[in-house]
């Protein structure tokens, strides 16, 4: 769009032309000049030059300076002639129709540069660095092959399932308390004496008589807790570190449970299966309800050796061996915990009497002697079987152990029990290989020590498999 010419700007003189004195006609008035095509936006606007003739003379002190890129051009050629009189005014009205067939000159040095036309973007927009696919090649650069990740090879899974979509015969007696588990109760017996003692003295000693007996009674009836199911899945999770299985570990140990149970006769709800994070091959049996098996047990052993391990865990259950054994445990806490005390109070004391001098560490040990003694003499029918029970309890746990071998035996998993047998062997004579090349021994228990062993050699345990290994006459 043109705009209408504004007032005169002061500018620059004009250098004069020669023969500007000697006035000379008005020529008629010359031809329109032709108008130039607009400049791209953003280009500075030229102004036609002025004509020549006499100018107004500068005023000191008030010359504009002029702007960049504006100054008149210098054109080749014969200096024009310049016209008498004033400057010609400007010529009212719209611009001149622009020029048919020629552009307008390019000033020297004033020539603006080519202002490209906007494209779209016809590519997708380059990958920042981090924002592209994992292992995605960069610019100019042969594609990179993803890292090999090995798939974790799964157990076979080899069981031999009799009961798959058939009906399950249910027996009527679901669990038990065989002789293992009697002889646990029974050999627990002192020990619950003891923490009877132990309860009744600090209860009576801090709230007083009445409020003493609440908390006695409480506490005896507390042992009910072993058979009450919300609490013994928050006692695995919270003290055995067990977890419920994932998905893909449910439909791996679930089959395998079910089989197990119907070949027993057992409602495998009853139970609570769990997951143990060990790179160990074992199982374990939970109080009452709970079962609970480690990983690499889970995916690492075939499906009939996994089986095997659940009988064992379940003949456990059966038997009785798990709450009994728990709740022995349980009754037993407040005793364990007064001589964990009496041990620490006596070390300190002898510690404390080493520093004065070896008359009060002898005096203190002839104490201690006296104590024992008096302990033995007055209250023998308490004191002889709390230092006989860990032997009873030791000898109790291994006899469950085969027992719960024979329960699994029972139900057809001897030869894959043997086999679970035979790698547990196999990593104690490792271990042992292991040692000797570190030039280490490893202790093995003798003597009394061996007695308190919870569990029977591996060897044992074979040998009482091996009539379950017969074939049938």
């Amino acid at each position: 769009m043109t705009q209408p010419p504004g007032p005169a700007q002061p500018g620059p003189p004009h250098p004069p032309y020669p023969g500007a004195a000697a006035p000379v006609p008005t020529p008629p008035a010359p031809p329109p000049y032709p108008s130039y095509p607009s400049p791209p936006h953003g280009h500075p606007v030229q102004t036609a030059p002025p004509y020549p003739g006499p100018a107004a003379p500068p005023y000191p002190g008030q010359t504009v300076p002029p702007y960049p890129g504006q100054a008149p051009p210098t054109y080749p050629g014969p200096t024009a002639t310049p016209y008498p009189g004033p400057t010609a005014p400007p010529y009212p009205g719209p611009a001149a129709p622009p020029h048919p067939s020629s552009a307008a000159p390019p000033h020297p040095g004033q020539t603006a540069p080519p202002y490209p036309a906007p494209q779209l973007p016809s590519s997708p927009a380059p990958q920042y660095p981090g924002a592209g696919l994992p292992h995605q090649a960069a610019p100019g650069l042969p594609p990179q092959p993803a890292p090999f990740m090995p798939q974790p090879v799964l157990a076979p899974d080899d069981l031999d399932y009799r009961h798959l979509g058939s009906r399950v015969h249910v027996a009527a007696h679901q669990r038990g308390a065989d002789a293992t588990a009697i002889g646990q109760l029974a050999t627990q017996v002192p020990g619950f004496l003891v923490s009877l003692a132990v309860v009744a003295a600090v209860s009576f000693a801090l709230f007083g008589t009445i409020v003493g007996w609440v908390v006695l009674l409480a506490w005896v009836a507390s042992g009910a807790l072993v058979f009450h199911r919300p609490t013994e899945l928050l006692f695995a999770r919270r003290v055995l570190k067990l977890r419920a299985p994932l998905a893909e570990e449910r439909a791996r140990l679930e089959p395998v449970w079910s089989e197990v149970t119907a070949r027993a006769g057992i409602e495998g709800d009853t139970y609570e299966l769990m997951i143990e994070n060990s790179t160990g091959l074992n199982a374990s049996a939970v109080a009452g309800h709970v079962v609970g098996v480690t990983t690499y047990a889970l995916n690492r052993i075939p499906s009939s050796n996994l089986a095997a391990v659940l009988a064992h865990e379940l003949g456990h259950h059966t038997g009785g061996h798990a709450w009994a054994g728990l709740l022995g445990y349980w009754y037993s806490l407040p005793g364990r915990i007064a001589w964990a005390l009496t041990r620490g109070i006596t070390r300190v004391a002898l510690a404390v009497s080493r520093v004065f001098s070896v008359a009060a560490t002898g005096m203190l040990y002839l104490f201690l002697a006296v104590f024992v003694a008096a302990g033995f003499l007055v209250a023998w029918y308490i004191t002889i079987p709390l230092v006989v029970a860990p032997y009873l309890l030791a000898y109790a746990g291994r006899q469950g152990e085969l027992r719960a071998d024979q329960a699994a035996a029972a139900l057809g998993f001897a030869p894959q029990l043997t086999q679970v047998l035979h790698h547990f062997q196999a990593e104690e004579d490792m271990a042992k290989a292991y040692a000797t090349a570190q030039g280490k021994r490893l202790r093995e228990p003798a003597g009394l020590a061996k007695l308190l062993s919870s569990h029977p050699d591996n060897y044992t345990r074979m040998r009482a498999l091996e009539p379950y290994l017969q074939p049938a006459r």
